[in-house]
């Protein structure tokens, strides 16, 4: 089948085309020769002009999650080989906040998608990657294998994010399994890099270390500092998404990279990529930031990954952490420099 596919240029359509893996993903599928489709929400997005500047070979449609007729539209309009379904309320913090609207949206929305594609005809013929997380898992001692989290290990969800994730999680495999629909889910454990919201505590730390260097602010606040992740880079895991669809078969597939680090030793890195090797005056905790369910160690098993997709992480820890603060002090340094309105 996939062969017969391969007869004419490809088209993929992404949710999340905003978000970090989005633009990765986008960039890698224009590289392959893709015809790519962008879903994104309207209103004047801000981001809008960003995507439409960085990928202008992005055709964008605009739709929303939560509206499934947007999503028929969306589908309709792009008629993708592959969808690869990234959108969702994707920060573990804000879900305490706001636990309904991540429930409909990273949740609800994973059925609104799959429905679309199920109700226009195309249940044979469109590969959808649905974007699943390690934060199913929760890190519980008890529920934590030795090796890492692999494909068959229980979930046990500790935040509203998980929650809706694992649904999302859930539906897909139904889906696949009750109208035989091509659905890979893949299980990817924190991965970081350039593209990283602000928002998020690796990119909130390489930020403020290139502001730091550069005299622009004094300190930065964090919550705890303990938790351990398993953190790879966001360009090498999709390029696994993107395997798990030229798979013969369906499935479900985690990617990590096989080891933790704790926020500390992310600390460490970076102040040391400007020359600083006592972090500690710089950095304020703040209970503000503290969750109140907070996962201790994610720790993932890529073996099946490696052995049936050939897929590899290429950036090490130390290498994601000097990518990063290198990018952070090149757009701080290059604001600096642009003169004032």
């Amino acid at each position: 089948m996939l062969e017969e596919l391969m007869t004419e240029r490809r088209r993929a359509l992404i949710t999340g085309i905003t978000g970090q893996d989005g633009g990765h993903l986008a960039e890698q599928l224009h590289e392959k020769g893709y015809e790519v489709f962008g879903l994104i929400r309207g209103q004047n997005n801000p981001r809008r002009v960003e995507v439409e500047t960085d990928m202008p070979y992005v055709t964008l449609i605009e739709g929303d999650l939560t509206d499934p007729t947007s999503l028929v539209r969306a589908v309709e309009t792009s008629d993708p080989h592959e969808l690869y379904n990234l959108a969702a309320i994707s920060h573990v913090g804000y879900s305490f906040k706001n636990p309904t609207l991540t429930a409909d949206v990273t949740a609800k929305g994973v059925l609104n998608v799959l429905e679309a594609v199920r109700v226009t005809g195309r249940a044979q013929t469109t590969r959808i990657y649905q974007a699943s997380t390690s934060e199913m898992f929760g890190g519980l001692d008890y529920n934590r294998p030795g090796a890492g989290y692999n494909e068959n290990s229980l979930f046990h969800p500790r935040s509203p994010y998980g929650v809706a994730k694992l649904y999302g999680h859930w539906i897909a495999k139904n889906y696949r399994e009750s109208y035989d629909m091509f659905v890979s889910c893949g299980i990817l454990f924190n991965h970081e890099g350039e593209r990283r919201g602000v928002e998020f505590v690796t990119r909130k730390i390489t930020h403020a270390v290139a502001r730091i260097k550069l005299g622009l602010q004094p300190h930065i606040e964090l919550g705890d500092l303990w938790p351990k992740r398993d953190w790879g880079y966001a360009g090498d895991f999709v390029d696994g998404m993107w395997r798990m669809l030229q798979h013969d078969v369906p499935d479900d597939f985690v990617l990590a990279t096989g080891e933790t680090h704790s926020i500390e030793e992310f600390l460490t890195l970076a102040f040391a990529e400007i020359g600083i090797d006592d972090w500690k005056p710089y950095v304020v905790q703040n209970p503000a930031y503290m969750r109140p369910a907070e996962v201790d160690i994610l720790l993932g098993d890529p073996t099946k990954a490696e052995n049936e997709l050939g897929w590899r992480r290429e950036v090490d820890f130390p290498g994601l952490v000097s990518l990063m603060v290198a990018h952070d002090l090149a757009v701080q340094s290059r604001q600096l420099s642009l003169p004032s309105a």
